[in-house]
């Protein structure tokens, strides 16, 4: 069997000059991995394939590999593993990687021992059939462990015994419920099985492995399929618990006829992957309402108020456990502490609301440019949205929401935004005015803003002679 390889490596010509480099220095070189993978799906489906990276393999060993693109830049980053990196003229990075057999995995996560092998020892060390294949410069297709028919089939199956594969690397548990969610596949039942029965051993890898394999689930457009995935495989109560104890807490009928807070989560991160493909803002929509268990059991099952800040800080806590960057961390935890008060957006006085589209606006960004102008506001909608249309409230929540904002983005190109109102009086002044350093200063300074926010002072004067004003009200 031939697949198209020469159309997907039109768009990698570096990649076709390695092969031909190889095989004329008389060493066996293939293409791997998720190109073959990804061109021959598409063949199966009639659609067209955009290959991202091209992986090769070889017979050759690393120095050898150094040997022949000493004209190159060769990057070192597993040449004990048999791996480096050729970097094309363009910056392209391609991985080449020596033919390879592994024994021994004591840590779960890397093999204690590795040697070059052939080809076929190659592909039946990889994790999954659809991985496991391998395409000469000609096409030809190399299939020793079943891939084509599982591609057909819509499976993700193991290679060899389940067991195995993810006792060698746990992380492989996660990959499996990855590759399901992008091609839209199924998980084959024995592999299935084989995560059950090893899914506590999951939080022995890194936080960090961990975290960058969530992200790419949230990142594919079935994200919503993933959670199903990782509570049936019973994944979830071991990386993300928050979420996990979602199920079972009841909601009022009226408003969320869908079930409960766990099926409300999952149906809003279904709206969420038919809109948007930003991981940051899935990961808001999965933890939104992990506050609301607590906030039932502290009421007495009265009432879920202040789920917003009990979910933040459980937020906050689980971003730190998933080595989530800080910046990154604080805009999911921003997201879950505000989600309720943006629906109030109509009822705010007008400084008020500005101040909530402002919140860490990018004044370089133009205005008319309001995603990137206002990221936070922005996904602040977007969740709004996918929180509504997940419950009773859908657009009625959500249209007034989107209309005042436009209005908002009216008003703030008349004011000149948050910065302006900073501009005209700082709290420097109103020490200048006698009011010493404290909390009425700050008092008195974000009244002035707000008003300011609002268009009712428009210049320096005035904003001095209120400030004025409201230091001798607030003395007498």
């Amino acid at each position: 069997m031939r697949i198209l390889l020469e159309a997907a490596l039109a768009r990698h010509p570096f990649a076709e000059e390695i092969l031909h480099r190889l095989i004329q220095a008389g060493f066996e070189a293939v293409v791997v991995g998720g190109a073959v993978r990804d061109v021959l799906l598409a063949e199966l489906r009639g659609q067209p394939c955009l290959v991202q990276d091209v992986d090769i393999a070889t017979s050759a060993p690393p120095e050898v590999v150094h040997r022949l693109f000493a004209d190159r830049r060769v990057l070192t980053v597993g040449e004990s593993f048999g791996v480096v990196v050729v970097v094309a003229a363009d910056g392209r990075q391609y991985e080449v990687a020596t033919f390879r057999s592994e024994g021994g995995y004591s840590d779960g996560r890397r093999p204690d021992q590795v040697g070059w092998g052939s080809l076929e020892e190659d592909l039946g060390r990889r994790d999954f059939t659809v991985n496991g294949m391998a395409a000469r410069p000609d096409g030809e297709l190399v299939d020793p462990v079943g891939g084509v028919a599982d591609l057909e089939a819509g499976l993700v199956r193991a290679i060899g015994q389940a067991e195995v594969r993810f006792a060698e690397d746990h992380l492989r548990m996660l990959r499996a419920v990855r590759f399901a969610c992008q091609l839209g596949f199924a998980l084959e039942e024995e592999t299935a099985r084989a995560i059950r029965d090893q899914a506590a051993k999951i939080t022995a890898i890194s936080w960090e492995r961990i975290r960058d394999e969530l992200l790419r689930i949230l990142a594919t457009p079935r994200a919503a399929q993933g959670l199903a995935l990782l509570r049936e495989l019973d994944l979830l109560p071991h990386i993300l618990p928050e979420v996990s104890k979602l199920q079972g807490v009841p909601q009022p009928e009226d408003y969320h006829p869908e079930g409960d807070v766990f099926t409300h989560t999952e149906a809003a991160l279904a709206i969420a992957d038919g809109i948007w493909d930003v991981p940051l803002l899935k990961l808001a929509v999965l933890f939104h309402d992990v506050g609301k268990p607590s906030a039932l059991a502290r009421s007495g099952g009265e009432n879920m108020g202040g789920h917003c800040h009990i979910g933040a800080e459980l937020t906050r806590a689980a971003m730190t456990r998933l080595r989530l960057p800080r910046r990154e961390g604080e805009h999911v935890v921003y997201l879950v502490r505000e989600h309720m008060r943006v629906g109030r957006l109509p009822e705010m006085g007008l400084g008020k609301q500005v101040q909530l589209m402002a919140h860490d606006e990018q004044v370089g960004e133009p205005l008319d440019q309001p995603v990137a102008r206002f990221p936070l506001f922005a996904d602040l909608l977007r969740l709004a949205i996918c929180d509504a249309e997940a419950s009773a409230h859908r657009a009625g929540t959500w249209l007034p929401l989107l209309a005042r904002s436009v209005g908002l983005l009216l008003h703030l190109r008349q004011i000149q935004g948050l910065r302006r109102a900073r501009d005209l009086v700082t709290g420097d002044d109103l020490v200048a005015l006698g009011e010493p350093p404290g909390p009425r200063l700050g008092q008195v300074l974000a009244q002035l803003h707000e008003r300011i926010l609002s268009g009712q002072i428009t210049t320096r004067e005035q904003a001095l002679s209120e400030a004025a004003r409201l230091l001798a009200r607030e003395r007498t």
